[in-house]
């Protein structure tokens, strides 16, 4: 291979199709950790290596070991269970992880704190649930999202469906994971027997993220994924087809304009029946024109930027074999979830509950994952994991909803009065995410209460306001999208974006830098003023921030670090 690829294009060529030492290294009891090119490996096998940085200081001072752990994510297409499914993970939690568990922004569970000598034990126990972990991580096709929108079972039943069969599609196909995780051992020429023939011998550059959206709601986000599906009516209540979207992805890196967030493009129309061909030609363009030599640069966003639109569309379609259409008429209304009770077909109903941050533990006053114990043992329907990390209770008999509903007040998961904690997401940053540079989930109900009370003594307590938080800026609770963004730089600082639309549309753009917990109060209360005094009928925050001059409108791509003037100015406190 070229000395210009990057580091993990050659351990992945050299791992023998995601095998490397792995299995040997979970023998090894003198640490806790694996090899490093190993813990890029493992990745595809849907965890991370990890430890508890709170530990780090006191472990270092007594020459110990980091307190290695993984976090394990679960792969679950468009984010359904079963109740008999989520009894296992619960059980899986208190067993060998660290007794929750988390939500996450792709429709899935996160399991932290698993430690080496438990992962085999671990990944068996997720198997006998009829579930896995293969490529919820990695330079894959990842967890495939979609719409939970609780009035629309229908458009849910096929959104679903169609996740199901994407994931499926473009699932790895080595047995390496069997071999490793659940066997116990390699099948005798298995060597020879592999093929990958979406993903070839490396896979993708970079990870890969698709998402269905069902109008009028966008809760996936759908233009924050390298592929989306849009789905479109045809007008008497059933399914045209789908509008297809590419290039979308929240990652950059501080200080470095080469790198930025991206809204998607939409390139054309499908059929249903196109959806597999559009999605494995999307995957291949990107596996043979994306960047392998800087990781930084790899994701597809870049590709198109570099390429072209017109270019990469002509080259799916050269693939497919698929002519797209000229794209069909779609409108969103907003991308947050739709709480309390909903109702569905045949005297059944669905309950939406707020889990804040996606985090669910017993705690005092709130046994939530007790309670979602207790519930998932009287409830025969499913368990939806939102894109904006909540639960829904769905397919509720109407014999049942008096019980499921008081379990659930009594454990805190019904929404808050609060708009803006109601519309709130955050990554998990620290203690255990290795890239965090803040503190994000610990953090993010602090500074709520802090803003709910400038909001109250506006008057807009009700106001339905997205704020998204992270630890840095890779994005994975998709701040770029919101109309409150706040991004980790450092210790106790965070860098502060505003404007986004409400319905997923339009990115925000930079309004302060470098601001610590007063800063951040301090910058928005001004600005919470004005919208209580100045807004239209209507209109939302984000749009108003542009409106009145707070920050300029980011149309996409490199324009996102565009400098602009505002109302405030770029000053830090």
């Amino acid at each position: 291979m070229s000395d210009e690829l990057s580091r993990n294009e050659r351990i992945k060529e050299a791992s023998d199709y995601l095998r490397g030492t792995i299995a040997e290294g979970l023998g090894e009891e003198v640490t806790g950790a694996i090899v490093e090119d190993d813990a890029q490996l493992v990745k595809f096998h849907g965890m991370y290596l990890q430890d508890d940085r709170d530990l780090r200081p006191e472990r270092t001072r007594k020459r110990m070991e980091k307190a290695f752990a993984f976090m394990i994510r679960v792969r679950i297409p468009g984010g359904v269970l079963k109740p008999s499914q989520w009894l296992a993970l619960d059980e899986i939690a208190r067993t060998y992880a660290n007794g929750s568990m988390r939500m996450t922004t792709r429709q899935t569970v996160q399991l932290h704190g698993v430690i080496k000598f438990n992962l085999r034990a671990t990944l068996q126990a997720i198997d006998r649930a009829l579930l896995n972990t293969i490529a919820a991580c990695g330079d894959v096709n990842r967890n495939v999202i979609c719409s939970v929108l609780p009035e629309q079972s229908g458009a849910h039943a096929t959104a679903i469906e169609l996740a199901r069969a994407i994931s499926d599609h473009l699932l790895p196909r080595t047995p390496a994971y069997r071999e490793i995780w659940l066997d116990g051992e390699r099948i005798v020429g298995g060597e020879q027997e592999v093929v990958e023939p979406i993903y070839g011998k490396t896979y993708l550059p970079r990870k890969f993220k698709i998402a269905i959206a069902v109008p009028p709601s966008n809760d996936v986000d759908i233009f924050a994924h390298d592929l989306g599906f849009i789905a479109v009516s045809d007008g008497a209540g059933g399914l045209a087809g789908w509008n297809v979207t590419v290039g979308g992805g929240m990652g950059m890196t501080h200080g470095e304009p080469d790198t930025y967030p991206r809204i998607a493009d939409v390139i054309g129309f499908c059929a249903t029946a196109e959806v597999l061909k559009i999605a494995e030609a999307v995957v291949t363009v990107q596996r043979d024109w994306g960047d392998r030599a800087n990781r930084k640069h790899a994701r597809l966003k870049y590709t198109i930027e570099d390429r072209g639109l017109d270019a990469f569309r002509a080259e799916v379609e050269r693939r497919s074999g698929v002519t797209l259409g000229a794209a069909r008429p779609f409108a969103f209304t907003s991308t947050g979830d739709r709480y309390g009770w909903s109702e569905a077909t045949q005297g059944r109903g669905h309950l939406t509950l707020f889990v804040q941050n996606g985090r669910l533990a017993d705690r005092p006053g709130a046994a939530q994952l007790s309670a979602l114990r207790a519930i998932a043992r009287i409830h025969d329907g499913e368990f939806r994991i939102t894109p904006n990390q909540n639960l829904v209770i769905a397919n509720v008999p109407t014999s049942r909803q008096a019980e499921i509903e008081r379990l659930a007040r009594e454990a805190g998961l019904l929404a808050p009065w609060s708009g803006l904690r109601r519309n709130s997401m955050a990554c998990v940053a620290l203690p255990t995410c290795g890239l965090a540079l803040a503190e994000s989930e610990r953090y993010l109900p602090q500074l709520l209460d802090a803003l709910e009370a400038r909001l109250a003594a506006h008057g807009l307590s009700a106001d339905d306001i997205v704020i998204r938080m992270t630890g840095c800026p890779n994005g994975c609770a998709r701040p770029y999208l919101a109309e409150i963004g706040v991004v980790g730089k450092g210790p106790g600082r965070y860098n502060l974006y505003l404007g986004a639309a409400f319905d997923g549309t339009r990115m925000n753009k930079l309004f302060a830098e470098d601001l610590d917990h007063e800063g951040l109060v301090k910058a928005l209360d001004p600005v919470f003023a004005a919208y209580a005094r100045e807004r239209d009928p209507g209109e939302r925050f984000g749009d108003f921030c542009i409106r009145a001059g707070f920050v300029a409108a980011t149309r996409n791509g490199r324009d996102f670090h565009a400098e602009v003037g505002n109302r405030r100015g770029r000053a830090g406190a």
